[in-house]
């Protein structure tokens, strides 16, 4: 698909410097722009690219001055990298923006599903299922029976969604999630062997949550496992059955959180980090990467170590884990003249 610089322009309320029929069907770095691409220039670090680059359109700050000629025709805006990044959802709603029934698939006859909808190849949709308008279900996904799944939602390729599960509005799940499995629940019987725990629960995912790709949420033993607006999750993240994770709380990847963990809105999360079962992580928390939480965490916190403790703390400790040698030694010389002096005294 091919924009013109002016089209681009009128789409980002900007001002073309140069040729406004220059066409563009791809983009680029600036550092690495060919014919036919658009870029951006946003960082002053990389002012020296827009004199070398060959891109066909760049977008930049209306306060840039040129030093010298240049080859790319320009789209001047208040704001570069915020008007890049509205022009990549503009691209990404162009893009996705598949309708239609793909050929074959599976719905059953008591399935409900809105307007405009596009339903991929091999794709399985069970029984008294809802969907709303403007839903994308990308090929091999599976919804389970009696799901709830809100509008203008996106599942890409492979997704899995287990009965009684309740997605809202404005939601992306990417490939290769599984929401509502099992939770892992087992209990040893008299010969001591696991037996599973019934997991009745489901899963609640609120308004515009993103999850990321192979990622798993577990349905909960009794009642929901919660995922609240506006919550993004990275990819490979792990969430146990009974969780609940507060709104517009951000988690990086391969963290992993344990069953019936509360945590709090605005929370940052880092990645690899281990969360215990049935703590409390307050509002406005920050966990760095790798930490391990082990108990509950008060409002506005930021945690790091294994297991964590306030970062504050952690910085002045790791001063002395790294001298940690050398403080040994000096203990071992004021011991040794310790002994001398006593030595000394007694004869």
């Amino acid at each position: 698909m091919k924009f013109t610089a002016q089209q681009i322009a009128d789409i980002l309320e900007g001002d073309v410097v140069g040729n406004p029929d220059e066409e563009v069907s791809k983009l680029s770095k600036i550092e690495e722009g060919k014919k036919g691409s658009l870029t951006f220039l946003s960082n002053p670090k990389y002012n020296s690219f827009l004199y070398k680059t060959n891109a066909s359109v760049t977008i930049v700050d209306r306060t840039l001055v040129l030093e010298k000629e240049i080859k790319t025709t320009l789209i001047k805006v208040d704001n570069a990298y915020k008007s890049f990044s509205k022009l990549l959802e503009f691209y990404n709603e162009v893009k996705n923006n598949k309708t239609g029934r793909e050929v074959p698939h599976f719905i059953s006859d008591s399935a409900k599903i809105g307007e405009n909808e596009y339903i991929g190849a091999f794709a399985y949709i069970g029984e008294n299922v809802s969907i709303g308008n403007n839903v994308k279900i990308y090929p091999n996904s599976y919804i389970g029976d009696n799901t709830v799944i809100g509008d203008n939602c996106i599942l890409f390729s492979g997704v899995k969604i287990y009965s009684e599960s309740q997605i809202g509005n404005n939601c992306k799940i990417h490939s290769g999630v599984i929401i509502g499995s099992d939770g892992f629940g087992f209990a040893p019987d008299e010969n001591g062997e696991y037996k599973a725990i019934p997991q009745i629960g489901n899963v609640i995912i609120e308004d515009n949550v993103d999850i990321g790709a192979a990622s798993t949420i577990d349905r909960a033993t009794l009642g929901s496992t919660i995922i609240r607006k506006g919550v993004k999750l990275d990819n490979q993240i792990q969430v146990a059955h009974n969780v609940e994770i507060g709104e517009n709380t951000v988690i990086a990847s391969q963290t992993g959180i344990a069953g019936s963990a509360k945590i709090g809105s605005n929370c940052m999360i880092g990645g690899q980090v281990g969360i215990s079962g049935h703590l409390k992580i307050g509002d406005n928390v920050k966990i760095l990467a790798q930490a391990g939480i082990s108990k509950n965490i008060k409002n506005n916190e930021i945690v790091n170590g294994s297991p964590a403790y306030k970062v504050a703390d952690f910085n002045k400790s790791y001063v002395y884990f790294k001298n940690f040698p050398k403080i040994v030694s000096k203990i071992d010389n004021i011991v040794k003249e310790l002994k001398a002096q006593n030595n000394i005294i007694n004869e």
